[in-house]
């Protein structure tokens, strides 16, 4: 496995970091913490795999993000694609102003009540920033799921941001 002393180093240096990319992707803090578990278990028993070629956060990150992934599994994510459709509205749009009044706390927390597979493609394209295509292989989906999904997660968190600026006024 590895020298006991260095896993703690390396654990402490980076979980803090992972933890909030945990975040994104778990349902709750619970979830995140046993995504964080998980990953790190991988990271030192595959540390040897670690070609230096790339940051070595930048490795733990997609390790990270895997564990995520693979904890929301496919199955989890059809019942989401088919089960929840957002209506087109006709409504102007945000207001700047709606934004201005929006914490870094607040728009997590409203990319976290995503449903899952909305979170999870929304957090892989504008956070993370893979392609559709590099989604839909991780994901075992088409690459027009990936855009729609995509695009039904901005239109529910221009939604949420509107009955948030509603409640605001």
């Amino acid at each position: 496995m590895g020298n006991a002393a260095c896993q703690k180093e390396v654990f402490n240096r980076y979980a803090k970091r992972m933890l909030g990319v945990c975040n994104r992707y778990a349902r709750n803090e619970a979830d995140a913490e046993d995504i964080l578990q998980d990953s790190f278990i991988k990271v030192f028993d595959k540390i040897h795999q670690f070609k230096a070629e790339g940051s070595f956060e930048g490795w733990i990150r997609r390790i990270i993000v895997n564990t995520a992934l693979k904890k929301y599994t496919l199955r989890r994510f059809e019942k989401e694609v088919s089960g929840y459709e957002i209506k087109e509205n006709n409504e102007a749009g945000i207001d700047a102003a709606a934004y201005a009044h929006l914490t870094e706390k607040d728009l997590l927390h409203l990319v976290n009540n995503l449903p899952d597979g909305y979170r999870l493609i929304f957090n892989l394209y504008v956070i993370e920033g893979y392609q559709h295509e590099e989604i839909a292989t991780m994901l075992g989906i088409q690459p027009g799921t990936s855009r729609s999904q995509l695009v039904k997660a901005r239109l529910l968190l221009q939604k949420q941001i509107l009955q948030l600026q509603k409640i605001a006024v």
